[in-house]
C-alpha cells in the first residue's frame, strides 16, 4: 500500500505542476495473457498469473526467424495495465495514443468498453476521458491476429494480411502513449476513431543561400469546456537544444462551446538548416494555445524543412538533383526472436547503417511503418516512400475503401516527417480513378508538405497525367516527365555464411534446395557473386542516372537491406538477400553498395572494396575481385606489385591466378590521370585464439525499462585481436544479473533463435539481451573449446514509473544526426551525352511514333520479315550512342545493324537487361538513322521467376514476339556534349 500511495503521490504531482499538457509514456507495466480470457476486461479480474511485460511487444516474438511467417503464432491475446490518476483529472481530457497493433484492438478502461481498431497497420487513439477516474484505473486491450481476421462491420478481410510479406508480430508490438490536456486542447494527429488532425507544420518559399523560408505552423484546436473561450495562439520554434530560433503568433479568437477550428500562424525564418540527405536538421515547432495570457495547451512537434521537385523525370531534394539509391525493405524491418519491437536506438542503429551503405532512400514495403522507424529516417536523413497497405493489385468495394482509410490515417500522423517524400498508393498499379482518389486523400491533408502521390508502375502516359512518380518492380524506366524508379531490384538470396567457393564450409554458388520445382542456381549465392550480382543489377540504372540524356532513370531500390522473415527460398526459413544479416552484420554488398552508390548522382568520392577475405589454405589460387570506381586499379602482395587493370566491366575490376601468401592483400585505386584516389586491405588472421565480445546500447546506457536491449557481438580472434574470418565455433553464453536472453541467429535446426549455444558465422555473430525492470550488473560470459573465453559487464539504469506512468521515453537522447552535411550548392552531375530530338519516323510496318513517345507501356512492332525503322533527327548531328528499350529485354537478344544517311555505324547482337541497351556508334555525321533487324532474335520467351507468384509482373512481351520480329519500346539518339 505505501509504494502505491507513493507512486499516486508522485503522478499527481508530476500533473499538477504542469497545468498546460502531460504526455506520457504507457509502456510499463503490463501483464499479458496468450489466448482468450472471459471477463479479463473487468477490473475484479485476477490477472496476478499473467506474464508481466513492457510494451512494445509482440506476444508471439519468439516466433520471429524460428519460423516461416506463414507458421507465426495467431490467435487472441489480452494486455492488461493498472494506472494512477490524481483528482483534477475529472475537469481534464485523457487520450491514449496507439502506435499501432495487430490486428484488431478491442479497448475497455474500468470495465467500459471504449472503441475498436482493426486494420492493423495505422496508429489509433480513443477519448478516455469520460472513463478514467482519479486514483486506480484499469485499461484491457483483447489483441486478435489472425491471419483471416475480418472486419466486424463488413466481415471483409484486410488485403495486407498476407501470408507472403506480412510477418505476425501479433497484439501490441508498437508504443503507447498517455495525453491529458484542458478541455480547450489542439487535438491529437489520429484520424482513426478520433477523427483528429493535430497540428501540421510546412514551409515555403526557400532561399538555401540564406537558409530562408516561411514557416507556417496550424493546429486543429477544439473546445469542450461548457462555454466559449478566447484563446491567443503562439508559435516558437527550437533547435533540438533548446536555443530559439523564431517565435511568432496569430491574433486571439474565440471559439464557441463544442466547436473545432484551425488556427493558423506563420512568419518568415531566416538561418534555417534544411533537412537533407544523411543531414537530419531538425527543429522543435512549440505551439501554444493561451487564455487571458496564460498558457493552457502546449504541443512540441518535431519537423524538418526541406524543398522537393518531382519533374523533368528527377527527383530534386533542396534544387538538387538526387538519385533515389537504397533498399525496398519490409516494413517489420525485424529482429530475431524480437519481431519489430526494438527500442529507437536500435532502429536508428540499423537504419543508419542503410545510411553508411550510402543509400539515401527508403521503400517500405505493403504497408505504412511505425512511427519509430519514421522519426529514426528524420533524424538520420534517409528519404522514405510510405505506403499505406495492400497487396499485389488494385482492389475494389470495401477492400479499396480500407486502403484510402489507412493512407488517410497515415498522412495525416506522418504529414510532419520531413523524410517522408513519397506516399505509395499500391504495390501494383492502380487505376487512375483510384490514382485521383488518393491524390486528393494527400491534397486535403498535406497539401503543402512537397510530397509525391504515386504507385507501383504507372508507366503510361495517361497514368503520368494522375500519378506524380511511377516505376516497375524489376525493370529500369525512363521519363521525360514523371520521376521513375525502380521499387524492387537485385532480388537474389546469399547467406553471409558463405564467402565464397574456396571458403569453410565450402559451399558451391548455387547450390540449395529447388524452390517451385526450379533450380537454386539462379539465386541462391556467395557472399561474392551476390555482391557481384548488387553492383550489375545497379549498373543498368546507373548507365540512364541523370545527365545521361533528356529521358532518365530516378534510381532504384535493392531489396532488402537486412535479410527477414518474410518471401524466402532455400534451405532457411528466411529471405536472405540483404546486405546485412538478420543481426545487422555487413555482407559484402554493403560494402560494394558504398562504391556504386557514392554521391547524389555521380560518384563524388572514389572507393574501393576488396570481396571477401585473405585466409586461404596454402597453394590456394584463386580470382581477386575488387570493386571500385576508380579508373585504374593495382593489387598487392606483401608490398609486391601483382598487376594492374582497367575494369572488366563497370565497377569490377578481375585479378586472375593470385596465389595465397600469408600477410597483406592490398588493392589500390588510381584516377585517369594516375593518382592514388581509394584502397583496401585485407590481412591474414592468425590461428583462433580468443573470444572478445563488444556491445552496443543506448548512448545513455542501458535502461532498465523491460524493453531496452544490448546488442553484443562476439568474435573469434587470433593472439593479437583479429578477427579470423572463417572460424565457425560454437559458442556458450552464460547470462547473470536483471537481464533475460533473446539470443541471435545461425545456419542450423531452429536457426538457433533463442539458443544459448550458437556458431560464429565469418568468425562473428551476434546477440541480444533485454533488460529488466529492475536496475544493476549484468554480466555476459562467451566461451567455446580451444579459446580463451570473454565476459561483458553492463549495467542497466533505472527507470522512474510512477502509477504505470513514466515522463522518460524510449527515444529520449537519440539526437538528429549530420553525416554529410548541408545539401552542396553544386551541381549533382556533369552531362555526360545529349539527346537529339527526332524530327518524323518511318516504318514498314506497325506504328513508329510508339518507339519514342515517353510512354513504356507502347511500343513500336514490326511485323514478321519488316523489322526496319528509319528515324529523322531535327539537324545533322554525329551520333555517339543509341539506347534502346527492346521488347523482351530480360529475355531476348536482337542482331541488329544501325546505319546513319546509309552508312552502317553498329552491327552486333543486343545484350539482355533489366530495361535498357546502349550501343557505341562509329562516329559519322548525318540525319537519318535506320534500325534493322539483321537475323531472328535469340533467346527463349520464358519469364518464370522463382519469387514472383504472378507472372504477368516480369512479362517483358518476349512470349508475343516472333523471332522475326523487332519491336522498340523506346529509342534515343545522343551526342557527346
Amino acid at each position: 500500500m505505501t509504494r502505491w500511495l507513493a507512486a499516486l503521490a508522485l503522478a499527481g504531482a508530476a500533473l499538477s505542476a504542469h497545468a498546460v499538457r502531460e504526455v506520457y509514456n504507457f509502456n510499463p507495466g503490463w501483464r499479458l495473457l496468450v489466448g482468450d480470457a472471459s471477463g479479463a476486461e473487468a477490473p475484479s479480474f485476477d490477472d496476478a498469473s499473467w506474464k508481466p511485460v513492457t510494451l512494445p511487444r509482440a506476444w508471439n516474438e519468439d516466433d520471429a526467424f524460428a519460423k516461416d511467417i506463414v507458421d507465426h503464432s495467431t490467435g487472441v491475446a489480452w494486455y492488461r495495465k493498472r494506472f494512477t490518476l490524481p483528482a483534477d483529472v475529472a475537469t481534464r481530457k485523457v487520450f491514449i495514443e496507439f502506435e499501432g497493433a495487430r490486428q484488431a484492438a478491442e479497448v475497455w478502461v474500468n470495465g467500459q468498453r471504449i472503441g475498436l481498431h482493426e486494420n492493423g497497420v495505422t496508429a489509433f487513439g480513443f477519448d478516455l476521458s469520460q472513463a478514467v477516474k482519479p486514483g486506480d484505473n484499469l485499461i484491457a486491450v483483447r489483441t486478435d491476429n489472425r491471419w483471416d481476421y475480418r472486419e466486424q462491420a463488413t466481415n471483409q478481410r484486410y488485403q495486407w494480411a498476407d501470408r507472403n510479406f506480412n510477418a505476425n508480430y501479433g497484439g501490441l508490438p508498437k508504443n503507447l502513449r498517455l495525453h491529458v490536456t484542458d478541455s480547450l486542447y489542439q487535438t491529437l494527429p489520429l484520424f482513426s476513431n478520433l477523427g483528429t488532425t493535430g497540428v501540421y507544420v510546412h514551409a515555403t518559399g526557400f532561399d538555401h543561400k540564406v537558409g530562408r523560408a516561411t514557416v507556417t505552423a496550424e493546429a486543429q484546436v477544439r473546445n469542450e469546456h461548457d462555454k466559449a473561450r478566447r484563446f491567443g495562439y503562439e508559435v516558437t520554434l527550437r533547435e533540438p537544444g533548446g536555443r530559439v530560433v523564431a517565435s511568432f503568433k496569430a491574433p486571439t479568437q474565440a471559439l464557441p462551446a463544442g466547436a473545432t477550428t484551425i488556427v493558423s500562424a506563420k512568419a518568415p525564418v531566416v538561418g534555417l538548416q534544411f533537412w537533407s540527405w544523411g543531414h537530419g536538421a531538425l527543429y522543435d515547432v512549440e505551439t501554444t494555445l493561451s487564455v487571458d495570457g496564460k498558457p493552457v495547451d502546449k504541443v512540441v512537434t518535431r519537423t524538418g524543412f526541406r524543398q522537393t521537385e518531382f519533374a523533368h523525370g528527377m527527383v530534386k531534394l533542396n534544387g538538387r538533383v538526387i538519385q533515389l539509391k537504397g533498399y525496398a525493405q519490409r516494413t517489420s524491418n525485424e529482429w530475431p526472436a524480437i519481431g519489430l519491437s526494438v527500442p529507437p536506438w536500435l532502429s536508428d542503429y540499423s537504419n543508419g547503417q542503410m545510411l553508411a551503405s550510402n543509400a539515401n532512400f527508403v521503400r517500405w514495403m505493403h504497408t505504412a511503418p511505425w512511427k519509430q522507424d519514421v522519426e529514426s529516417l528524420d533524424r538520420l536523413g534517409l528519404m522514405q516512400a510510405m505506403p499505406a497497405g495492400d497487396s499485389e493489385a488494385d482492389v475494389t468495394g470495401r477492400r479499396w475503401e480500407q486502403r484510402l482509410e489507412a493512407m488517410r490515417d497515415a498522412v495525416v500522423y506522418f504529414r510532419n516527417s520531413p523524410s517522408v517524400l513519397m506516399y505509395e498508393s499500391g504495390n501494383r498499379g492502380i487505376s487512375a480513378e483510384h490514382m485521383r482518389e488518393m491524390a486528393a486523400l494527400r491534397d486535403r491533408f498535406d497539401p503543402h508538405g512537397g510530397r509525391a502521390s504515386g504507385s507501383r508502375e504507372m508507366l503510361s502516359q495517361a497514368l503520368q497525367n494522375v500519378a506524380e512518380y511511377g516505376g516497375e518492380m524489376l525493370y529500369v524506366n525512363k521519363s521525360a516527365r514523371r520521376p521513375m524508379w525502380a521499387m524492387e531490384y537485385s532480388r537474389d538470396e546469399g547467406a553471409r555464411k558463405f564467402w565464397d567457393e574456396l571458403s569453410p564450409p565450402l559451399h558451391r554458388d548455387g547450390d540449395g534446395p529447388e524452390h517451385k520445382g526450379q533450380s537454386a542456381a539462379p539465386y541462391n549465392r556467395n557472399q561474392d557473386s551476390h555482391a557481384l550480382e548488387d553492383v550489375r543489377r545497379w549498373v543498368d540504372f546507373w548507365r540512364e542516372r541523370p545527365g545521361t540524356g533528356t529521358r532518365v532513370s530516378s534510381g532504384g531500390v535493392n531489396i532488402i537491406f537486412s535479410d527477414s522473415n518474410t518471401h524466402h527460398r532455400g534451405a532457411e526459413n528466411y529471405r536472405r538477400s540483404g546486405e546485412v544479416d538478420a543481426m545487422r552484420i555487413p555482407k559484402d554488398g554493403f560494402f560494394a553498395h558504398q562504391v556504386v552508390w557514392d554521391g547524389w548522382v555521380d560518384i563524388e568520392q572514389p572507393r574501393a572494396h576488396l570481396l571477401g577475405h585473405w585466409n586461404y589454405a596454402a597453394g590456394t589460387v584463386k580470382q581477386v575481385t575488387v570493386i571500385s570506381s576508380a579508373a585504374r586499379v593495382m593489387l598487392m602482395v606483401n608490398g609486391k606489385p601483382f598487376g594492374a587493370t582497367t575494369a572488366s566491366e563497370p565497377f569490377v575490376f578481375r585479378f586472375d591466378g593470385v596465389r595465397f601468401e600469408p600477410g597483406e592483400l592490398r588493392a589500390i585505386g588510381f584516377d585517369k590521370d594516375g593518382s592514388k584516389v581509394c584502397e583496401d586491405v585485407r590481412t591474414t588472421a592468425d590461428a583462433p585464439a580468443a573470444l572478445k565480445l563488444t556491445a552496443q546500447t543506448h548512448p545513455q546506457g542501458l535502461q532498465a525499462d523491460g524493453a531496452d536491449l544490448a546488442l553484443v557481438q562476439v568474435e573469434v580472434v587470433d593472439a593479437a585481436g583479429r578477427r579470423n574470418p572463417i572460424a565457425l565455433d560454437t559458442v556458450k553464453f552464460t547470462l547473470d544479473g536483471p537481464a533475460e536472453w533473446r539470443g541471435g541467429i545461425a545456419q542450423g535446426p531452429g536457426n538457433f533463435v533463442l539458443a544459448r549455444e550458437l556458431p560464429v558465422e565469418g568468425g562473428v555473430n551476434r546477440v541480444l539481451v533485454r533488460s529488466t525492470t529492475d536496475a544493476g550488473v549484468i554480466r555476459l560470459r562467451a566461451e567455446a573449446p580451444g579459446l580463451a573465453p570473454a565476459t561483458l559487464e553492463l549495467r542497466s539504469q533505472p527507470m522512474p514509473v510512477a502509477g504505470g506512468l513514466s515522463t522518460r521515453f524510449p527515444a529520449d537522447g537519440l539526437r538528429p544526426r549530420s553525416t554529410r552535411g548541408p545539401t552542396p550548392a553544386t551541381p549533382s552531375f556533369t552531362a555526360s551525352r545529349l539527346a537529339v530530338a527526332i524530327a518524323s519516323i518511318e516504318a514498314d510496318s506497325g506504328m513508329p511514333a510508339q518507339a519514342i513517345d515517353d510512354d513504356e507501356s507502347t511500343a513500336w512492332t514490326s511485323e514478321a520479315g519488316k523489322g526496319a525503322i528509319r528515324f529523322k533527327l531535327a539537324e545533322p548531328a554525329t551520333l555517339n550512342e543509341i539506347t534502346l528499350k527492346l521488347g523482351g529485354w530480360r529475355e531476348r537478344r536482337y542482331p541488329l545493324r544501325v546505319s546513319v544517311d546509309g552508312t552502317e555505324v553498329w552491327r552486333g547482337l543486343t545484350e539482355r537487361s533489366l530495361g535498357y541497351v546502349t550501343l557505341p556508334l562509329k562516329p559519322w555525321r548525318g540525319q537519318t538513322v535506320g534500325i534493322e533487324l539483321a537475323g531472328e532474335a535469340e533467346g527463349g520467351t520464358e519469364t518464370a521467376n522463382t519469387e514472383v507468384a504472378n507472372q504477368k509482373i516480369v512479362d517483358t512481351g518476349a512470349s508475343r514476339l516472333g523471332r522475326g520480329m523487332l519491336s522498340i519500346v523506346e529509342a534515343e539518339f545522343y551526342r557527346l556534349p
